[in-house]
């Protein structure tokens, strides 16, 4: 089973395939094959920058449990 691809193997398979298709001497049926493979990879990407986000955004309360970073904040004072 091969091991899936990091996300910075991702990005810079992605930057790759943007550099190529910007210089424009890629045959239309390997750019557009490029193409494909180029929205696939950001929606990889993409989908592993909202899961780390959704992950920072959550704290743990004194009872283990899972609370939106926004609550687990202490009140603020009045200065």
């Amino acid at each position: 089973m091969a091991e899936k691809p990091t996300f910075e193997t991702n990005l810079t398979n992605l930057e790759t395939i943007v550099n190529q298709l910007e210089q424009g001497d890629v045959p239309l049926e390997q750019a557009l094959d490029q193409f494909q493979k180029g929205v696939a990879l950001s929606q990889q990407l993409q989908a592993t920058l909202e899961g780390a986000e959704k992950t920072l955004t959550k704290m743990m309360d004194e009872n283990g449990n899972e609370v939106p970073f926004e609550q687990a904040k202490a009140p603020a004072t009045n200065e």
